[in-house]
This record gives structure tokens, C-alpha cells and sequence, in this order.
């Protein structure tokens, strides 16, 4: 017994010696622990900087910890950007020095960023942003590092960069861009894809995905709003195209370089990472085939714009006055839909006025620079309803349009189109409506015949597309038509 109490005490007084000399030991460990993990200046400081400060300090330090997964889909997202880049054998449209000093640059402009967008218009969302800006078009993503404006709840944000956005069977053909901002540093926690392409001119990013080769939809939904948007930067803008249509770009191409002086990018196949000082998302739109000098930041006018497409091609008229010589009259012909049945003789009767009469049939409309040249000739332009009457803006100044609006009261939204736009244009608009007796229509249905006897119904019943404007074609009365075209004569004769 005594033997195992002498034991017990040895083992109670070595655990305690151990016990002693770990508490020795424990003030240098603790120092060794607070240089390695650099807290001992912390500590240092801790009452001069407060509890606040320095809990916002180690929370900085420590959130970059959790974040190693984002950084490998950045690093992944540079090596795609990278690789795709290197591949090509052509300098992408860009203002990089030829030495590539601005290639795989990630150096950020010390100023803060900013982003305002504008939902409220009817026609297209848009937003304007400046700052540390990257494009990457593939996962059509833009971002706004260290933005004033950012706010937690809208700090990802995204917009159809296109301007019908009333209709929802068209802008669901839209890529959506994402815009993500994040927060000014040291706040963030965002790991942007560094720059693989910086550009030192301003981008402007939209959509060709909704008007295919239609020329009213190409002028009002797109080279319209493109003008008010990159006009002012008189060609040093970058346009970056989402749903890229090569025959847009292709029938565009003289208005698209006039506006932009760099190669157009396919904002989809893109993968680089570009950096842009600023950036517009979507177009600014006023309204059909218009301008609103009082919505437009330098007061563009519609009148304004004409004299950008005769500078573009190179038209030779800018005014249309009244002369000795014969008036030259261009009649644009359809041939399917609403076309002129007896068409050789309305032409023979307006060139029976005094009229030289020019026919110009979709042959002819398709070449842009061909039509903008022989409108451009011409003091009258003459047809029925239809994407072909929008070549009035090669019209000179003071030049008349006569638009031939088919039957089923169609009055209204055929002069919202054409009629309306005109005044601002610089023209003079006629309208010569259709009756029952000069409509193909007569032939298909009686005449008590909701058709005629109730249009509005055909309307409502949601096919007046395809009973009134690819339903029916149209024989002028001559007589009546003829009485018509004397009045324009006489206008565009006289002082």
C-alpha cells in the first residue's frame, strides 16, 4: 500500500511539473503564433484604431479566404479569354497599341465607376455606365467594378438591348445582358476576369436579333437609335452586336462604318475580356422613323440625320426646288402584297402631269447605295404602304411623299409610320386612300362582308395582318388617281 501511494504521489507531482511547464511555455508560443499571423500589430494598435476598425480590417483579410472557388473560374475564364485571343490572326477591333502595351493589361482607372439606367422609356431600356468597365460577350456580362451608385439589391441587373420592347414575341428573341456592379473597395468581394483587351474609346452594345433585312424595322429600330446613341463620339466608339447578322452588317455597312470606325464585333463569339473607360447597353429610341431634339443630349434632329445618310452616300441634293424642268417622281413597286395591279398605267398617267417617272421595283430597293441615289434625283416618291416608303429619308429636303394606303381603315397606323414622321424629315406629305371599288378584296368577299361593311372587327379578331396587308393587292382608279398626283404636281412646280 504504501508503495502504490509513493507511486501515485510521483505520477501527481510529474503532471504537475508538466502542468508548470506548459504555462511557461505558453506566453512565447502565443507571441511566436501573433507574428506569424501578423495580430501582433494588431493587438498594438487596438487602442488607437478601436474594436470597429479593426474587426473591419480582419474581416477584409479573412474574406478572401472563402473565395478560392471564384478565383478558379476567373482563372479558367482568363485562360479561355487568353487562348481565343493568341488563336487569331488579325488585330481585333480595338485601340490597342500595335506593340500590344495595353494587351492583358489589368491596371484599373483610379476614379470611381458609375451605372444609371433609364427603364421608363416606352421604345428601349438603356444604360450608361463609366469607370472600370469589362465586356465579356460570350457570357454577355458587363461589369462595373467599385461603383458609387451600387446598391446590394440591384447589384446584378439584366436588359434586352433592343428597341420594341412592347412587343414581347420580338424581344424574346434578345440575348439578355447581365450587368453586375459591385461595391467600392475595400468592400467587395467580387473577383472581376481581368482585362485581356483595353479599349480607350466608349462601347455601345445592342441587338440586331429583331428586324432581320426589313428596312423600316433596320431604320427605326436600329440605325435611328444607333445614331443618337454614337453620333456624338464621331467614330471613335467600339459597337459590340449581339445577335449578329451578318446580312444586316453586310446591307448596313457604309451607315455602320460612318458611325464607328473599328471593326463591328460579334458580341456572342467574343471571349476576350475588354475594358472600356465608358459604355452604353441598348439604344435610345424616340419614336418611329423620329428623333425628339428635346430627348436627344446634343439636339440631333431628324433633318440632321438625312444629312448624315447624304454624306454617307455621297448624295448630290440636299434641297428640292421647284424648276423649269420636268419633276422627277420615283413610283416604288411591290410585287407581291399590296402591289398596283395597273401599274404601268397609274405610271403613265403621273408622266401624262409633266412627271419623269422612275419605277423602282425590290431589285433596286436591296442596293442601298443604287436606291439612296435615285431617290435622292427625284422631288416626289410614290407607293403603297410598305417597308419601300422608308427610302424617303434619301428625299431631299422639301421633297413630297405620296403614300397609298390600302383598304381597312388603315388610315391611322399607316400615317403613324409614314405621315406622321415626315414633317421633321423636311418633307411634304399626301396620302391617297384606297376605296372598296380599287381593292382585290372585292373579289374574295361580298360586300356585306365584315371586310368592308366593319373593318375594325377584322381588327379586333387579330387578323388584320393577313387580310389587309398580305391579303389584298390594289387597282387604282386612274381618274381619281391621276386628280390626286395633279395637286402634287402643281406643288412641287410652284414657288
Amino acid at each position: 500500500m504504501r508503495k502504490h501511494e509513493r507511486t501515485k504521489q510521483q505520477q501527481q507531482h510529474g503532471s504537475g511539473g508538466r502542468r508548470a511547464a506548459l504555462w511557461f511555455l505558453l506566453p512565447p508560443l502565443l507571441v511566436l503564433v501573433m507574428i506569424k499571423t501578423n495580430l501582433l500589430p494588431q493587438v498594438a494598435r487596438f487602442k488607437e484604431t478601436g474594436f470597429n476598425k479593426l474587426t473591419n480590417e480582419m474581416v477584409q483579410r479573412v474574406s478572401s479566404l472563402g473565395l478560392d472557388s471564384a478565383r478558379r473560374q476567373q482563372q479558367s475564364l482568363e485562360a479561355e479569354s487568353a487562348k481565343e485571343y493568341n488563336q487569331q490572326n488579325h488585330t481585333l477591333a480595338t485601340n490597342v497599341a500595335k506593340d500590344g502595351s495595353f494587351r492583358n493589361s489589368d491596371v484599373a482607372p483610379p476614379t470611381m465607376s458609375k451605372l444609371a439606367c433609364n427603364w421608363s422609356n416606352r421604345h428601349s431600356d438603356t444604360c450608361r455606365m463609366e469607370g472600370d468597365l469589362r465586356i465579356h460577350g460570350k457570357s454577355a456580362t458587363v461589369y462595373v467594378l467599385s461603383s458609387s451608385t451600387f446598391n446590394p439589391n440591384n447589384s446584378t441587373i439584366t436588359i434586352r438591348p433592343y428597341t420594341r420592347k412592347w412587343e414581347q414575341e420580338t424581344m424574346a428573341r434578345i440575348r439578355e445582358v447581365t450587368i453586375r456592379s459591385t461595391a467600392p473597395e475595400p468592400y467587395s468581394f467580387v473577383i472581376p476576369p481581368k482585362c485581356t483587351v483595353r479599349h480607350d474609346v466608349p462601347a455601345v452594345v445592342f441587338s440586331t436579333g429583331g428586324c432581320g433585312t426589313n428596312f423600316f424595322h433596320a431604320m427605326t429600330d436600329l440605325i435611328i437609335p444607333l445614331y443618337i446613341t454614337a453620333r456624338e463620339y464621331n467614330g471613335h466608339v467600339q459597337l459590340l452586336v449581339a445577335d449578329y447578322q451578318p446580312e444586316f452588317v453586310a446591307k448596313f455597312r457604309p451607315i455602320l462604318a460612318a458611325l464607328s470606325i473599328y471593326p463591328i464585333i460579334d458580341f456572342d463569339a467574343d471571349t476576350a475580356v475588354r475594358c472600356f473607360p465608358s459604355a452604353h447597353v441598348g439604344l435610345e429610341s424616340h419614336r418611329i422613323l423620329g428623333i425628339n431634339p428635346g430627348l436627344s443630349r446634343n439636339g440631333y434632329t431628324m433633318m440632321g440625320f438625312r444629312d448624315f445618310l447624304r454624306d454617307v452616300f455621297s448624295l448630290p441634293r440636299p434641297w428640292a426646288t421647284p424648276v423649269s424642268r420636268k419633276p422627277r417622281l420615283v413610283f416604288v413597286v411591290r410585287r407581291h402584297s399590296r402591289a398596283v395591279t395597273n401599274e404601268a398605267d397609274a405610271i403613265a398617267a403621273v408622266a401624262d402631269l409633266g412627271f419623269e417617272v422612275v419605277a423602282a421595283g425590290p431589285e433596286d430597293v436591296g442596293d442601298m447605295a443604287k436606291i439612296a441615289a435615285v431617290v435622292n434625283s427625284c422631288d416626289v416618291m410614290v407607293g403603297v404602304h410598305g417597308a419601300g416608303l422608308t427610302n424617303m429619308v434619301f428625299l431631299p429636303h422639301n421633297g413630297t411623299i405620296v403614300q397609298i394606303i390600302p383598304w381597312g381603315n388603315l388610315k391611322y397606323p399607316c400615317r403613324f409610320d409614314f405621315g406622321d414622321p415626315v414633317p421633321d424629315m423636311g418633307l411634304h406629305y399626301v396620302e391617297y386612300e384606297v376605296n372598296a371599288e380599287e381593292t382585290t378584296l372585292k373579289y374574295k368577299y361580298p360586300r356585306d362582308h365584315p371586310v368592308f361593311t366593319d373593318p375594325l372587327s377584322i381588327e379586333r379578331s387579330g387578323k388584320l395582318w393577313e387580310t389587309f396587308l398580305e391579303g389584298q393587292n390594289v387597282t387604282l382608279d386612274i381618274d381619281r388617281f391621276r386628280e390626286a398626283m395633279q395637286q402634287v404636281y402643281k406643288s412641287v412646280t410652284t414657288e
